[in-house]
């Protein structure tokens, strides 16, 4: 959709949306390229043994065909007017993840990705809110599903991909077997419902963010420009993100076989550095996705175990990468890793890129083309002059935004809020833009540290502890503190080789306050063996938030008894 210019701001005037009335995901990502070349690569599938099978777009087209035939044999469709049935699919990457979704749109239901990690709580929560009747799964995922069915009386069939187990599931080989290779998708509107992916939940119960067709044609933009003009001749894409997560679904899976890009399926037991640069050298990967996380692992190596690896284009997002990560992926993979910004609601709408232009030092990257985002007031719904922090909103309609939260129309309207230019969608997130147009993240509007009278983000100050040698993982927010409102905390987890001391957290602090602002440096240093992350790589700073309020109110205990 991009056209590849000599700055970032005539691609953006030579972008125009295409966004056609009639639109299915599955018949986009499978038959249009199964029709046209139907010995296209499109799945390679890597197993936890290392075993590798090939599948190409005819192999995907028949085998979404009979699982579509059979879904529908069991009356999963849609009425018409109404949205289509939801179908849970909870799978790791692997070929059937991929058969799944595209059967379930092509049927004109709704997938549900759902996280093979997810315990009994959290599957019963989104299984019973979406009132899914089925569930494509493992036999792990089975077990697991049969001890809430109970309690989810939508539940109508569960299909086992490993074959029928102790329980009522059902194979999904035999299922298929024998149904036609022939199915005629459902003529979707490119507004009609198709994905259901629900959010972290930093507070309450996760919601489910409902998605329609367009949001595959939404993402393409911003895939595009992170991966320096995706597609190129040999491109080949992997990212460890599970494609349950909006980023490995539409941030990689669903993007790629769009442009007929073949996508490494593998499920690794536990990610390792090594079983990743393995992975990417072995199978020729040319573009990744790797969440912050899986680059301040990698990070930890040794730059010449990356050697030979022949990447094209490296994309992350989900936090703020700093400076020290960006250096680090020039000189160990050999590129500038891009980073972008979104989230499940409203992705991938803001973005670097090295083949436009070198990363500005604090930046995220400018508004993609086709995505109007800017820093606002909340008050005043007017956009912020550049160097002024306000509430990161976006422009509505976009045709990546959701279509609302399922069964909760309060929350949907509270996510946005209207100004004279119309419908803002407010993503929760607070930034600053330069006189350049670029955006910087300041951090969550809970994550914002008020201290002194100065408003801290974050960010910067993790990105500052990561540069001392003995720090592998930090996370900062506000400690209640009597005199200036807050101080920052620093929670660290160290690199092995050094050992906690109070000389040693002194030593972390000054490495701040010599690089910062004398106000942003951690006035307390606590060392964590452990850093509370999402299931995305994410670190949860309302955990380190409560140690730190904890801790307070026991010093002020203390204080009072003396």
């Amino acid at each position: 959709m991009l056209f590849e210019k000599d700055s970032f701001e005539e691609v953006r005037r030579s972008f125009q949306w295409s966004i056609p009335e009639r639109f299915n995901i599955g018949v986009d990502i499978c038959d249009k390229w199964a029709e046209a070349d139907p010995t296209r690569l499109a799945i390679v599938d890597v197993d936890p043994a290392g075993f590798t099978r090939e599948y190409t777009f005819s192999d995907l087209r028949t085998m979404s065909n009979r699982l579509a035939n059979a879904l529908f044999g069991h009356g999963v469709g849609r009425q018409v007017g109404e949205t289509g049935d939801r179908v849970g699919v909870l799978l790791p990457q692997r070929v059937e993840t991929a058969v799944a979704h595209i059967a379930v749109t092509k049927l004109g239901c709704v997938s549900i990705p759902l996280f093979t990690l997810f315990g009994p709580e959290a599957l019963e929560h989104r299984l019973r809110d979406s009132g899914a009747r089925v569930v494509i799964t493992d036999r792990a995922g089975a077990e697991r599903v049969a001890s809430i069915r109970s309690r989810v009386p939508s539940i109508e069939l569960v299909v086992c991909v490993d074959g029928r187990g102790e329980g009522d599931e059902v194979s999904f080989q035999e299922m298929c077997s024998e149904q036609s290779d022939t199915f005629i998708p459902v003529d979707t509107h490119s507004d009609d419902p198709a994905i259901l992916i629900y959010t972290s939940g930093t507070t309450g119960n996760p919601k489910g963010a409902l998605h329609a067709h367009r949001v595959l044609l939404g993402h393409l933009p911003g895939v595009e420009i992170s991966h320096d003009f995706l597609p190129k001749p040999d491109d080949r894409f992997w990212t460890p993100a599970d494609w349950a997560w909006i980023g490995g679904l539409l941030d990689v899976l669903m993007p790629a076989l769009h442009h007929g890009i073949p996508v490494v399926a593998c499920r690794f037991s536990k990610f390792t550095t090594e079983a990743a640069i393995t992975l990417i050298r072995s199978q020729r990967i040319r573009n990744v996705f790797l969440p912050p996380t899986a680059l301040k692992m990698l990070k930890l190596k040794p730059a010449e175990e990356c050697s030979g690896l022949d990447l094209r284009s490296v994309a992350s997002g989900g936090e703020t990468l700093g400076a020290e990560l960006i250096q680090w992926g020039k000189d160990a993979l050999g590129v500038t890793i891009n980073e972008f910004y979104g989230q499940t609601e409203c992705n991938m709408i803001v973005s670097s890129c090295a083949a436009l232009e070198p990363p500005a030092l604090g930046s995220m990257g400018r508004p993609v083309p086709g995505h109007d985002v800017d820093v606002i007031d909340p008050v005043s719904r007017l956009r912020q002059p550049a160097g002024v922090e306000g509430a990161i909103a976006a422009l509505a309609p976009d045709p990546v935004m959701f279509l609302g939260y399922w069964n909760n129309p309060d929350a949907t309207r509270e996510k946005f809020i209207h100004g004279p230019e119309g419908r803002w969608l407010v993503t929760g997130d607070r930034g600053v833009r330069d006189n350049d147009g670029r955006l910087r993240f300041v951090g969550r509007d809970d994550d914002v540290i008020g201290s002194a009278g100065y408003r801290i983000g974050p960010a910067e100050i993790e990105d500052c502890l990561l540069g001392h040698p003995s720090v592998r993982l930090a996370g900062a927010v506000g400690k209640p503190d009597e005199i200036r409102g807050s101080v920052v905390a620093a929670y660290v987890v160290l690199r092995e080789g050094f050992s906690p001391s109070q000389n040693l957290a002194e030593d972390i602090a000054a490495h701040v306050k010599s690089r910062l602002a004398a106000h942003e440096y951690p006035r307390v240093v606590r060392f964590i063996d452990e850093m509370p992350m999402t299931t995305t790589g994410k670190i949860i700073r309302g955990a380190l938030r409560k140690i730190a309020q904890e801790e307070a109110a026991l010093e002020a205990r203390s204080r009072q008894k003396d």
